[in-house]
């Protein structure tokens, strides 16, 4: 099962972090973990390089670990321009998870 923590700061998400595979197929076929893979990943690279964020982030492949944090320092326009992609990002876990709940666990605090 992949764990997916979403940490918001004044109804605003500031950290991503998703633990585990999802375990929905083989390793290398796993449809639902690489759904989850492509949905996350690419809402960090739109940080990265759309935005124009320096994200912190870190990754295990083997684990299945990836975790993204925002600077605390955003001015109105880059925290308006995250939050429009990490709000879009949560809409598809959230889908993800309603769908493959027994694969996917998602916390948003």
């Amino acid at each position: 099962m992949t764990k997916v923590k979403v940490t918001k700061h004044n109804d605003s998400i500031v950290e991503i972090e998703c633990d585990g595979h999802t375990g929905y197929g083989v390793s290398g076929e796993d449809i639902i973990c690489s759904a989850l893979s492509s949905v996350v990943q690419t809402a960090i690279l739109g940080l990265f390089r759309v935005v124009g964020v320096n994200v912190d982030f870190k990754t295990d492949e083997k684990r299945g670990y990836l975790k993204a944090t925002l600077p605390r320092d955003l001015d109105k326009a880059t925290r308006h321009d995250c939050d429009v992609i990490l709000n879009t990002m949560l809409l598809g876990v959230a889908d993800l998870h309603e769908g493959y709940s027994d694969f996917i666990e998602l916390e948003v605090k």
